[in-house]
């Protein structure tokens, strides 16, 4: 084998070929180091006195399917200048590690397309390996995220099964996740705030959140300049959830004055974005029918149908406000107190939700597209066992090519 196939072909230098062996399917390269290529690991000194060697077996990068090694003696050495005795690099591969940098790097390549078992059985390696390959990365990659870019964030947490929660802050400009906390609420965000005081000219513009009290007195405590933007997509889902209860309350009430067929099954109609409707005429007819024979219902249907429109205002804040204050006063002058108890709610966070004019439509939507992401790996993956690992797998989600999901 010519040293130049050892080059290109599997990134050794230094070493001259000796022999090579088949035993048991797999393929043994012997090396040995050229004298003239010994330095002293530390101040590269070549002025230095062996001490010894001792045989390595390293994993290389595989000849079609069949497993690879490299085999080689790696000396120790004492250098004159600075008097260290040491194990003298090996060059192609960590001293500490019993695989190549091109093995290495190989797997992280397919890392990016394929999942751990894939690459693991693609290549002949234990899942372990692939496993701690890739984590030695993502460590060295992800492990101290640089916050000094932060400039507009969004908060949310997402459930994990067994493990419970995690809190998700995403960089909304990158869409790059910079932190991943346990459980969920203002505790699980100290860890972070600890984080950005190392940052001391650090400005976060705005954080885009849910209405979780936790939250906003959380940013509020730690983020004092940041303007919050409470999330669009969870006002709605505040407001359905609302008028799923009041559905549900009528539905038991009105089995007197209206047969309960009316009203059975109409939730998801209800819930439902009127133009996704509009394709499918018999859902339409029976949900107008509910709505004719209910005029509360009727009234808290038309009502979300209008609070829906207040984001399509983009651009234009003033009648955005408009909109948002009509709304409200309708609701309070409605008769119904589901509508006006989330007026109320609407009024405490009346200038977060109008925030979302000033900073180009930021909401936490980029955040949930990565939480499906997320729970996509998890299923995929079956679980993680150690957490740490999952972590660092969210941290590089926006640099993952590999399909997530059909």
């Amino acid at each position: 084998m010519s040293t130049s196939l050892l080059y290109h072909g599997f990134g050794v230098v230094g070493y001259q070929y000796i022999r090579t062996d088949y035993k048991e399917g797999q393929i043994i390269f012997t090396l040995s180091r050229k004298k003239f290529s010994l330095r002293c690991p530390v101040c590269k000194s070549k002025r230095i006195i062996k001490h010894g060697s001792l045989p390595r077996w390293l994993h290389s990068l595989p000849i079609g399917r069949i497993s690879t090694f490299i085999k080689t003696e790696i000396p120790r050495v004492e250098c004159k200048e600075c008097g260290i005795i040491r194990q003298a690099d090996i060059g192609f591969a960590d001293a500490r590690y019993t695989y190549t940098r091109a093995l290495g790097r190989y797997v992280l390549d397919l890392a990016r397309h394929m999942t751990i078992s894939d690459v693991a059985k693609h290549l002949g390696l234990s899942w372990d390996l692939v496993k701690s390959i890739q984590k030695r990365h993502l460590l060295k990659k992800y492990g101290k995220p640089n916050l000094r870019q932060l400039k507009r964030i969004a908060i949310d947490e997402i459930y994990v099964g067994k493990r419970g929660y995690l809190t998700i802050v995403l960089d909304v400009l990158s869409g790059a996740v910079v932190f991943v906390g346990n459980g969920k609420g203002s505790d699980a965000l100290e860890p972070f705030w600890k984080k950005l005081r190392r940052y001391r000219k650090l400005q976060i513009e705005a954080a885009a959140i849910d209405m979780s009290p936790a939250y906003i007195k959380a940013i509020r405590e730690n983020l004092k300049d940041t303007v919050i933007v409470f999330d669009h997509f969870h006002v709605i889902k505040m407001f359905n959830e609302k008028l799923s209860d009041f559905r549900r309350q009528l539905f038991n009430i009105t089995e007197e004055l209206l047969p309960k067929s009316v009203l059975k099954g109409t939730r998801w109609l209800l819930l439902t974005a009127r133009e996704r409707l509009n394709s499918e005429q018999d859902k339409q007819q029976r949900l107008e029918q509910a709505l004719e024979l209910n005029r509360p219902l009727a009234t808290a249907y038309y009502m979300k149908e209008d609070l829906r429109q207040l984001w399509n205002w983009e651009g234009d804040k003033s009648a955005a406000q408009w909109h948002l204050t009509s709304w409200i006063e309708m609701a309070k002058n409605s008769g119904i107190g589901m509508l006006k108890k989330f007026a109320k709610t609407l009024e405490r966070h009346f200038d977060g939700i109008l925030a979302y004019f000033d900073f180009d439509s930021l909401s936490t939507g980029p955040l949930e597209g990565t939480n499906n992401k997320i729970k996509t790996m998890q299923r995929k993956a079956y679980g993680f066992r150690d957490m740490e690992f999952f972590k660092l797998k969210i941290m590089a989600l926006h640099e993952t090519k590999y399909a997530l999901v059909g």
